[in-house]
């Protein structure tokens, strides 16, 4: 929690409640960076769902991951400050979408401010413009990355 928070404004920041349902519900896509001590220093982490998009309701609640298939969701990806500029948020990018192609995912979606969109369109996610997402009462732009054509 200490992460989340140091990472994201309060209106934007998960609750405990919901992280810790995310830990529980969806540990098969909640990856988590340790430091030689063990000690937490970076996770990614979202649930996989049918739709395309981020949708608000997925920052509150967490239904099972599906074994195969869907879109891999990012809702959160944060590193502790003084780990940053490491090279450990592109790790676990790396990670994250390589379990998503091994899980025969669609593809991976996620939502940002408009500063980090070419932050990841580096890792080949394209801006689908302004998200209907208003999550803290942010502007967010969705970015997708397709792993699979759809039929």
């Amino acid at each position: 929690m200490h992460i989340e928070t140091t990472d994201f404004s309060p209106n934007e920041a998960s609750s405990r409640e919901s992280m810790l349902e995310q830990i529980e519900r969806i540990s098969d896509s909640f990856l988590v960076a340790h430091n030689e001590r063990g000690t937490v220093v970076g996770y990614v982490a979202g649930p996989v769902t049918a739709g395309h998009f981020v949708e608000d309701r997925m920052f509150e609640h967490s239904e099972r991951n599906p074994n195969f298939y869907g879109y891999q969701k990012i809702t959160s990806l944060a590193v502790h400050p003084d780990y940053q500029g490491q090279g450990i948020a592109k790790e676990l990018m790396s990670r994250f979408i390589e379990q998503a192609r091994l899980k025969n995912r669609r593809g991976v979606s996620l939502t940002c401010h408009d500063y980090l969109v070419g932050y990841y369109e580096r890792y080949g996610f394209v801006n689908k413009g302004i998200s209907e997402s208003q999550w803290g009462g942010e502007i967010w732009y969705d970015m997708t990355l397709e792993l699979r054509k759809s039929r």
